[in-house]
């Protein structure tokens, strides 16, 4: 049997019947749920931002490695919802431009202190690199100093260390001591609660250095003989580059936030349905299937799971039927839940979920699998709690 959803012969004929749901349940699930979230994290998302770009401001004149953030709103690419009350600011660091990707290599011998160590430090995983001041073509003399720099490199502990010191004394210097708070972390990050008119929002904050204009090694894409995205569209991602932000001790992450944005903007231009799946499966994530202020599993790993199938699935008739392509999608997340593992789009080798907690893995594979069994999202109208 030929199936325009496939492309080619159906494989529901080989395999045992599945419940459906129709696109009139999602549609009224998302007139329901959908919009209310959206005015809601919106509205948070403009306060966060407000208080952040006033801190980033204030610490931006006291040290101008530091810039402050943009202000645009929720599509912002300096902010990440990466659920209602969870949210990632990355601070862009300023006096280093002209990147030059680095061939050589060497081995480490420094704690984030400075203390010399008798064996190397580990290298870095897939997904980060080290950073040398001598991969860019012009810096300010602030970032040779000691401060930030061990040995030629820049030292993520210690920038964090700065950004840390310089948010303590801008919080009451801004006289929002009241509306935010630093907790305490374990390892390197910085965590922040910020108060505003809808609840208690946790934000992370990292430093970031934007590099425009290159594409890492690391990340071989787009892949030989993929239909998805166009050559054009991938030509246009890339030139935007990508960042590296301070999460750990001593290697510096890479991060394609432009990227996955530009990628999801017009996704739907020829009238299928990927991002209103995408939504759907937000918005039961967060309410029924993994809700929590530190899920899981976040809006990170399901834009993921979608850039995954759009290559897939590179088709536009494929992304026409609405519940089909739905479910499709929760099939995908409860393979990665049960599997643990879930590849970055760009850097294929890098796991995702390498770290993630496998009891919540485990617990989210159960409910959707339960889901998956008899889908249904119209039982959920009257008893979710909107994020």
């Amino acid at each position: 049997m030929w199936s325009y959803r496939t492309g080619g012969v159906d494989c529901r004929a080989h395999r045992p019947e599945m419940k459906g749901i129709t696109d009139d349940e999602l549609h009224n699930f998302l007139i329901n749920t959908g919009d209310a979230r959206h005015r809601r994290v919106s509205t948070m998302v403009e306060e966060v931002q407000s208080i952040m770009l006033t801190l980033t401001t204030q610490i931006s004149t006291w040290d101008s490695r530091f810039h402050s953030i943009s202000n645009s709103g929720i599509h912002s690419d300096n902010l990440k919802v990466l659920a209602p009350s969870q949210l990632l600011v990355t601070v862009p660091l300023r006096g280093l431009s002209g990147f030059r990707q680095n061939r050589s290599r060497r081995w480490r011998y420094y704690t984030p202190s400075g203390v010399q160590l008798l064996s190397p430090v580990m290298e870095p995983e897939k997904l980060h690199q080290w950073l040398e001041v001598e991969q860019f073509q012009k810096t300010s003399g602030h970032w040779h100093d000691n401060d930030v720099s061990i040995q030629g490199d820049v030292v993520p502990a210690r920038v964090l260390s700065i950004l840390l010191g310089l948010l303590h004394r801008a919080i009451p210097a801004c006289n929002l001591t009241d509306r935010v708070s630093v907790l305490d972390s374990f390892g390197p990050t910085i965590r922040v609660t910020v108060e505003t008119s809808m609840q208690t929002v946790e934000v992370e904050l990292f430093p970031v250095v934007e590099i425009p204009g290159c594409w890492p090694r690391k990340a071989r894409w787009p892949r030989f003989f993929k239909r998805w995205p166009s050559k054009d569209r991938a030509r246009c991602v890339k030139s935007f580059g990508f960042d590296l932000i301070a999460r750990t001790n001593y290697h510096w992450q890479l991060s394609f936030l432009r990227a996955e944005r530009l990628l999801l903007e017009g996704i739907d231009e020829d009238g299928g349905c990927r991002m209103k799946c995408l939504r759907v499966v937000r918005q039961l994530k967060e309410d029924v299937w993994c809700p929590g202020s530190r899920p899981v599993i976040t809006s990170q790993h399901l834009q993921m799971i979608l850039l995954w199938d759009c290559e897939r699935n590179p088709s536009s008739k494929a992304w026409l039927d609405f519940g089909f392509c739905f479910l499709r999608l929760v099939r995908r997340l409860l393979k990665c839940s049960r599997q643990r593992f879930l590849r970055h789009y760009f850097i294929r080798r890098a796991n995702l979920l390498k770290y993630s907690d496998t009891n919540q893995l485990d617990k989210l594979a159960d409910k959707l699998s339960r889901f998956l069994e008899c889908p249904n999202v119209s039982s959920y109208y009257e008893n979710i709690s909107i994020c």
